[in-house]
């Protein structure tokens, strides 16, 4: 584990917080407390340049490179007022340098093991292994190799 993906797992603690945000911020990461990230997440290049908004949900395995940017689609609007509720990133997906999710309104969900090409706006949800680039983002294949989980089964 990198020390900036030590540093994320750490910013909720409740007497170093406020230094582990202050540690990431030189880095030139915001990762808010707010933000739910699963177990095995992979931060390439320091994550400089990313950046998090607080109703973010990352699952298991998610991959950050830098510049990533995960928000809202309409920054001018009051938080209170702004119809934007959640992004959340599902288990595997690869968010690639440059990246953009911004969400204009309910939840925008990133399927899993969805890549996200370098410098793509991606303003609506996938699905599960595709790949989507460009500005703004459209579905540009499957990813090769990707099998979703299968769910257990009780018998």
């Amino acid at each position: 584990m990198s020390l900036v993906t030590a540093l994320v797992y750490r910013r909720r603690t409740r007497l170093l917080g406020r230094l582990v945000q202050e540690a990431l911020a030189l880095y030139g990461m915001e990762v808010p407390a707010a933000c739910e990230i699963g177990p095995g997440l992979t931060v390439f290049h320091r994550g400089f340049g990313t950046v998090l908004h607080p109703y973010t949900t990352l699952g298991a395995g998610v991959t950050l490179y830098n510049g990533v940017t995960i928000g809202r689609a309409d920054p001018w609007v009051p938080q209170e007022l702004s119809r934007m509720r959640r992004v959340v990133v599902e288990d595997g997906a690869v968010l690639c340098a440059g990246a953009k999710v911004v969400c204009k309104e309910g939840v925008l969900t990133v399927g899993a093991g969805t890549v996200v090409g370098a410098n793509a706006v991606l303003t609506r949800s996938t699905g599960p292994g595709e790949v989507w680039a460009g500005v703004p983002a459209r579905r540009v294949g499957l990813r090769e190799g990707y099998a979703p989980p299968v769910e257990a089964v009780a018998p």
